[in-house]
């Protein structure tokens, strides 16, 4: 069976929940939809979620985040984080996380082994794992704490690492940031509300379970198995390598989740590609859709092969990390990047001739976003240089 591009796009609008008619309620909706939100950026969370909701609301997100705390944010695929619906948060543990956590355990072993300030960490492995239960013991008793808040209740969180010794960036640090890093790696505690406001990165950290209660981590296979089809369901039909890249994971282990979900061959545009198998009938076109997704959304962030949607525009908007910055989507392509001046201003620039009905939707989105975002200018931390060209 073949599915070609322009069913793709199709099916990109009206799961991404993009076209006008296909918005969310909420961002609970939103991110179960698209699996997880990219949330190495705090606005991406928010600005993917606005542009998708039906009523967008800054207030709705917080409360979701940290009152109802019906999403979480952990560390995840591809050693990035993410914001994913409270219940999928074991799943992305088992399915991903376990495995990073374990690299950079022993990351962090070596350094203090190695460049371990004013000399190495002797047995460095019993070392970081009484340091771990110590710094745990230390936050359960605050409740809620800052790293740094840490640091003064442990006192071994202070022993310093030389990070890239001899090299000009060579950095004298404290151990404390790697140690609560990996605890939250290791799914033990997890990063509240921020300090400041919605667009801060500095967070207060508490115990997980705080946050998901008595549930039970999946066995990895399941737990690969069941991510595997949530994808497939929100980005499918793909490519294998699509599936690989966005998880993080070994060839080996694609291959297991996808035996596990058993999805049926279809021929695409770009090659080979899979899908789920009742999910082969065709999904109706929407009506004319732009939208002005902010960097490392969800759906430009969905797919190692891109052309579908981003065509000869690759790299104008993606860096060469493969970080996508603003873009501005017109029924299921990139047609351009957006961004805010100084004083909040949101501006675009086209890629391609889109025509006068396009620049006109544009505009009411821009005027849509402006007006839930005021005074607020949210920066990002990948621009490519045509995105800060235009913000100046």
């Amino acid at each position: 069976m073949r599915i070609d591009e322009a069913q793709r796009r199709a099916r990109l609008a009206r799961r991404h929940m993009l076209a006008a008619q296909d918005r969310a309620d909420d961002i609970t909706q939103v991110a179960d939809g698209l699996v997880a939100l990219h949330a190495t950026n705090p606005s991406s969370v928010f600005l993917s979620a606005l542009v998708r909701m039906r009523k967008p609301s800054t207030a709705a997100v917080e409360q979701a985040l940290y009152d109802d705390r019906s999403l979480v944010r952990v560390l995840g695929m591809r050693r990035t984080v993410f914001v994913v619906p409270r219940e999928l948060a074991p799943v992305v543990q088992a399915a991903c996380t376990d495995d990073v956590a374990a690299r950079e355990r022993r990351r962090l072993v070596q350094q203090l082994t190695r460049n371990g300030h004013p000399e190495p960490v002797p047995d460095a492995e019993t070392w970081l794992a009484t340091v771990m239960d110590e710094t745990e013991r230390a936050l359960r008793a605050r409740g809620s704490a800052t790293t740094q808040q840490l640091a003064g209740d442990v006192p071994s969180l202070r022993q310093k690492l030389l990070l890239s010794p001899g090299k000009k960036y060579e950095s004298l640090v404290n151990v404390a940031g790697s140690v609560v890093a990996l605890l939250a790696a290791e799914g033990r505690i997890v990063r509240g509300r921020p300090r400041g406001s919605w667009l801060s990165s500095q967070y207060v950290w508490e115990p997980m379970d705080s946050w998901l209660g008595d549930q039970e981590k999946p066995d990895p296979d399941a737990a690969r198995a069941e991510l595997a089809r949530r994808w497939l369901g929100a980005f499918g039909p793909a490519q294998v390598a699509d599936l690989k890249w966005w998880t993080g994971w070994t060839m080996a282990q694609t291959r297991k989740a996808l035996a596990a979900v058993g999805p049926v061959e279809v021929e695409l545009d770009c090659g080979p590609g899979i899908a789920l198998p009742d999910d082969l009938a065709p999904v109706p076109e929407p009506e004319p859709w732009v939208a002005l997704l902010p960097e490392l959304d969800p759906t430009a962030m969905g797919w190692a092969e891109r052309s579908f949607y981003v065509g000869e525009h690759r790299k104008a908007v993606f860096d060469g990390s493969g970080n996508v910055c603003p873009t501005v989507w017109a029924d299921g392509r990139i047609v351009g990047v957006w961004g805010q001046r100084p004083g909040g201003e949101i501006v675009y620039r086209l890629l391609t001739d889109v025509g006068a009905d396009v620049m006109a939707r544009v505009d009411a989105e821009v005027a849509r976003l402006g007006e839930c975002l005021g005074d607020v200018r949210a920066v990002p931390k990948f621009p490519t240089p045509l995105a800060r060209e235009l913000t100046g």
